[in-house]
């Protein structure tokens, strides 16, 4: 079967990195995942993969470092020496960013380029993929390419925005194997409930058991281009694989409003999504985007890559994930 490539991963008990690893295992990979230090081990996304709760399945090896903390970031890449690096981890909620803007910054930016750095100087030959956002566009025209104008409109957006500069500087400069990921909204019941379409979704499954409760959501007009988060880490997968390191939009080229996926969501429980959803003007961004919308041509092109599953097929797929964990 060959040697196994190894894999390291940052935010590996995200969303993302619990499918990522999923992949790469089935991949024949070996898996080192970065968990940041705290009192309580969140590891409920990934559990499935260790062989028993804080202890390492044979291909999966999790590693404390905060991110912050860039000599570990160095030992760490020394004692990993991984052929593949996903930088996955961040301070990733947009709102939330806006209170945070310097944490947001340290975590989101600054680490980048220590993680960069550090492969440039140990000279490894680990090829890097940043997690790059479709926030990077703000409010630039739709739909948004690889060659649209960036205009970050948050703390969040902004720190990505250095991140993906960095990893082209570092592959212009030094020819570092250092790819982008500009992925679209991507979604899965495995989204934290702090996000707004997990949040529709959970809180319809608890309505449709009888819950009185209402939604507080703020943009209802905004629209996003919403795929379904397993087919976006296959696409950073192909990403590593390509022959040459290049920046890549993931989307599925279709926008949907915030209402229209309360609309949606409810209608699939027999409800009116107006009678529960409530405009809370605090959930408001101080600058707000208002339309995401990717063509994903050059990676289809490019890297074969495509996605399946449209809005309505995720939304059930969301739906019908938080009715069944509430009847266990």
């Amino acid at each position: 079967m060959g040697v196994k490539k190894r894999a390291l991963i940052t935010g590996i008990t995200g969303q993302d990195g619990s499918y990522l690893s999923e992949f790469l295992l089935k991949k024949n990979y070996e898996v080192h995942g970065v968990v940041r230090p705290s009192s309580t081990l969140n590891t409920s996304r990934i559990d499935h993969l260790l062989k028993y709760p804080r202890k390492s399945h044979e291909n999966v090896q999790l590693h404390f470092c905060d991110l912050s903390d860039h000599s570990r970031l160095l030992a760490l890449l020394i004692e990993t020496r991984p052929d593949e690096i996903y930088n996955l981890a961040a301070q990733s909620h947009v709102g939330i960013s806006f209170d945070q803007p310097i944490l947001t910054g340290e975590i989101t930016g600054i680490a980048t380029a220590a993680l960069l750095d550090s492969v440039f100087r140990l000279k490894l030959d680990s090829k890097f993929y940043q997690a790059s956002t479709s926030e990077l566009f703000g409010n630039t025209p739709p739909p948004q390419n690889e060659d649209s104008i960036l205009e970050p409109r948050s703390p969040y957006a902004i720190a990505k925005l250095y991140s993906y500069f960095m990893t082209r500087n570092y592959r212009e400069a030094y020819g570092l194997f250092a790819a982008n990921g500009i992925l679209f909204n991507h979604e899965s019941p495995r989204r934290s409930e702090r996000f707004v379409t997990r949040k529709i979704t959970s809180t319809a499954a608890r309505i449709a058991k009888g819950s009185i409760e209402k939604l507080y959501l703020g943009n209802l007009s905004a629209i996003r281009d919403w795929g379904y988060a397993p087919e976006y880490v296959e696409g950073m997968w192909k990403m590593m694989q390509h022959d040459r390191p290049d920046d890549f939009i993931l989307a599925t080229g279709v926008g949907t409003t915030v209402r229209e996926f309360c609309e949606r969501t409810f209608s699939l429980i027999g409800k009116n999504y107006e009678d529960f959803v409530v405009i809370d003007e605090n959930q408001l961004r101080p600058t707000e985007v208002e339309n995401l919308l990717g063509n994903f041509r050059k990676a289809e092109k490019s890297l074969g890559w495509k996605p399946d599953t449209d809005v309505n097929s995720l939304i059930e797929i969301m739906l019908k994930s938080d009715i069944a964990a509430l009847n266990h």
